[in-house]
């Protein structure tokens, strides 16, 4: 019985961590990998993604970028992203140090991968 309550208790110390790290390992530049909407999936090139600590946002496509400003919800569910005036929430469906999976019902589902740190 202790032996079950240790592994319980154990896996929900691991779950908190990895919980509490999600806003950390957003931090750095993302490479959009695949882009599906309606069942349609696209490979785009050269479309990034650069969190910042502080809340800072750059999204680069090719030679163009906007800057703005991003915003992880507390239980790392819903994530903002504003660019001027236009501001778009996304759900997180898959997070983890090197993968990123978002959904809006605009964009349809986006997959990023991490190119690296920021220091």
């Amino acid at each position: 019985m202790q032996f079950k309550l240790l592994i319980t208790f154990l896996f929900c110390i691991a779950g908190f961590v990895s919980y509490a790290q999600t806003s950390k390992e957003l931090i750095g530049k993302w490479k959009l990998v695949s882009e599906t909407k309606d069942g349609v999936v696209k490979t785009p090139k050269d479309t990034y993604q650069v969190f910042v600590e502080g809340g800072e946002f750059k999204g680069i496509n090719g030679d163009n970028s906007r800057k703005g400003k991003w915003k992880l919800s507390d239980d790392n569910k819903k994530l903002t992203i504003k660019i001027s005036i236009i501001s778009l929430t996304f759900t997180v469906d898959y997070f983890d140090s090197k993968k990123r999976i978002i959904s809006n019902d605009k964009t349809g589902s986006l997959e990023y991968e991490k190119v690296y740190l920021l220091n």
